[in-house]
């Protein structure tokens, strides 16, 4: 069997869609006859999804431009790649937070406006640049908001640039905890990073706990002259708020990916362009990450990587397997063991894992007659409760 693949929008790396065997097709069909799709930031809202499609890899770690739980209800698993741009992220980071810290932005503007013969702005050079003098992120404390993929990075690589790292993260998974340094001092409360840090960055989703998180309440806590960065979601940032405490002098510098008319022309503000993914080798990681996932899910029902159906993993032993898509309601699995039953199957393995509305199962059939499992499915599909159904062949 061949699987479609269809890229949406640009910027999808050609080398990493590579990653995909010789029993996919990438981009030779429409749209609405695809099986997969892999896309960046194209937003599908107001989209209408085709009974087709099974899956959507997002080749990033955000997917806030895909509804993800009316996927869920049309049996669509929506991926991503989380960790895959994060070096990107972390780079760039480190470099807006020394980028503030030396002044760069004025002092660069301050020499562009220089006219004359070398000589001259020589000479204007050693009287001014005095104004532009800096400082030194050694020795420093910055707190660090969130320490997953990308926050445990700058955590890591701002220690080992001598800076003293308060890191706040009441989720943390225990992967990224065994990952970071043992020189990270974990904090229990955000006051304590607001309070403490000369530098503040931020590294989590947008959900009602972080939104809004860079505003007064937390900014009243904080020293004078705090380097404050946004590299994560926009709406984590009260811009009002970011402009008032800059102009009394709390905020020294504020850096962030997420433009705004607001920031612009302000010397205490330099915004970049959504660029935190924004490299060949994040792009390329992502890429394959989505396809690896897709490929995956597509040939085997195993699910990694999803941001709206729970992680499944089982070695596929049997001639046949069917993956079911469920509502999440009591009673499913037991009738769902009973179909089986009914149809004189032997039940080999099943798994089943539910998240919010909505439950993955995948059963493993130990029956070599196609007739039977053909009944089965035909039973499944009649169910009110059955979302979508799959039947993949060993």
């Amino acid at each position: 069997m061949t699987f479609n693949i269809k890229t949406i929008g640009n910027n999808i790396d050609e080398e990493g869609l590579k990653e995909f065997g010789t029993d996919f097709a990438i981009d030779k069909v429409a749209e609405n006859e695809a099986e997969g799709f892999i896309c960046r930031a194209q937003n599908f809202h107001d989209y209408e999804f085709s009974k087709k499609l099974l899956a959507i890899g997002r080749a990033g770690a955000g997917f806030n431009n895909i509804p993800v739980e009316r996927a869920a209800s049309e049996g669509i698993v929506v991926f991503n790649a989380p960790g895959g741009n994060a070096n990107a992220v972390k780079e760039l980071v480190i470099a807006m937070m020394i980028f503030g810290s030396r002044n760069l932005k004025p002092a660069n503007k301050w020499l562009s406006d220089q006219m004359g013969t070398d000589k001259s702005i020589d000479l204007a050079v050693e009287k001014g640049k005095k104004a532009f003098a800096g400082a030194e992120i050694a020795g420093k404390t910055i707190g660090i908001i969130g320490l997953g993929n990308i926050g445990s990075r700058v955590a890591n690589d701002a220690e080992s640039l001598g800076m003293k790292v308060l890191g706040y993260d009441p989720y943390i998974a225990v992967e990224r905890a065994w990952e970071i340094s043992s020189h990270v001092q974990r904090v229990t409360s955000l006051d304590e990073i607001f309070a403490k840090a000369d530098y503040i960055t931020i590294h989590t989703p947008l959900t009602d706990e972080t939104r809004n998180m860079y505003s007064a309440v937390n900014f009243v806590k904080m020293k004078k002259g705090v380097v404050v960065l946004n590299f994560a979601r926009d709406e984590i940032t009260n811009k009002e708020d970011v402009l008032d405490f800059i102009e009394n002098g709390t905020i020294r510098y504020f850096a962030t990916d997420f433009g705004s008319e607001k920031f612009y022309h302000n010397d205490g503000i330099f915004v970049t362009p959504h660029l935190g993914g924004s490299t060949a080798e994040a792009s390329l990681n992502c890429t394959k990450m989505v396809a690896h996932s897709l490929e995956r899910y597509l040939k085997t029902g195993e699910i990694i990587n999803s941001v709206n159906f729970p992680r499944v993993r089982q070695a596929m032993l049997t001639p046949y397997r069917v993956t079911l898509i469920n509502k999440n309601v009591p009673g499913v699995v037991a009738r769902i063991s009973d179909a089986v039953a009914q149809e004189n199957i032997n039940l080999a393995n099943i798994v089943n894992r539910s998240q919010g509305d909505f439950a993955y199962t995948l059963l493993d059939l130990d029956e070599s007659d196609e007739s039977k499992v053909e009944a089965l499915v035909g039973h499944f599909k009649d169910s009110e409760n059955i979302v979508r159904v799959r039947v993949i062949k060993k």
